[in-house]
């Protein structure tokens, strides 16, 4: 009777969860059904589901006649670069709090993650002012160093719980066998929480990827503008054409959402192991 009870309970647990996967993907689908309508039929029947005629206008369109396809080269420029300093310097930063800095570490960690309580409007203007004068208004390089402020610390904190997993036995060993401090963490620390680093690129690379407020102050020029700010720009059109709209959602959504499916489980792993023991 407790066996039939618990299959039954099993049997609602999962249709619950099915429902809201389906409730969650849902405006997914749309978005991509909507892509691949034609500008007529989305403002004639916008309720109707699946498309009368397929076609790949939209996406032309917007590729091609609106540039989207260089806006989405900035960002990817943008959030690469801004993942791959934050991870040089957030490793090292990490590392050294752990081992040299063990009764300070967790003081300092919390210190540097304190500025996430800061709202970003709220360091709008002091950003503002700040690049202006270094002469980096309307660059890319002036919101890699935006972003870096922001992601480096967020970066540093999660990465001392992955070093704090690694025993200092290891790089004892290492040490023994003739490894300076340096190949130490080269070759053995960085291996080792790498699962961490995956986790915390990924996490800053989402992050750069999807911010809009900086990317709209400080970039002014069409040619340098973000996917987040080139997908405002569009609503602000005179005159909303929502298969443009939708075709360039598409674009930025589908990929990113087809990437975290790939990589989730490193995301879940890295977390896992970054716990502390």
């Amino acid at each position: 009777m407790l066996n039939r009870k618990g299959k039954v309970g099993n049997a609602f647990c999962h249709l619950y969860l099915i429902i809201l996967s389906l409730i969650a993907f849902f405006p997914l689908v749309w978005i991509l059904l909507c892509s691949v309508k034609a500008s007529g039929e989305l403002t004639s029947n916008p309720t109707r589901f699946l498309p009368k005629h397929f076609t790949l206008d939209n996406f032309t369109h917007v590729i091609q006649d609106l540039g989207f396809a260089k806006n989405i080269g900035n960002s990817l420029f943008i959030a690469i670069i801004t993942t791959c300093i934050a991870i040089v310097i957030s490793s090292m930063a990490a590392y050294g709090i752990v081992r040299f800095f063990p009764k300070l570490g967790s003081i300092m960690s919390k210190v540097l993650v304190a500025t996430y309580m800061f709202p970003p409007i709220l360091l709008a203007i002091p950003y503002s002012m700040v690049m202006a004068k270094l002469g980096l208004v309307n660059t890319r390089i002036g919101l890699i160093i935006v972003y870096l402020s922001f992601s480096v610390p967020y970066a540093v904190w999660m990465l001392v719980g992955f070093f704090k997993t690694v025993p200092l036995g290891i790089e004892e060993a290492a040490r023994v066998d003739g490894a300076n401090k340096f190949q130490t963490f080269v070759q053995i620390v960085l291996p080792l929480v790498m699962p961490g680093i995956v986790a915390t690129a990924i996490y800053t690379f989402i992050n750069a990827w999807n911010e809009f407020l900086y990317s709209l102050i400080l970039i002014n020029s069409t040619d340098k503008m973000t996917v987040s700010v080139a997908l405002k720009s569009l609503q602000g059109a005179e005159i909303l054409n929502w298969g443009d709209m939708m075709a360039a959602s598409t674009l930025v959504v589908v990929p990113s959402v087809i990437f975290f499916m790939f990589i989730q489980n490193k995301i879940a792993g890295g977390m896992t192991d970054g716990a502390v023991k």
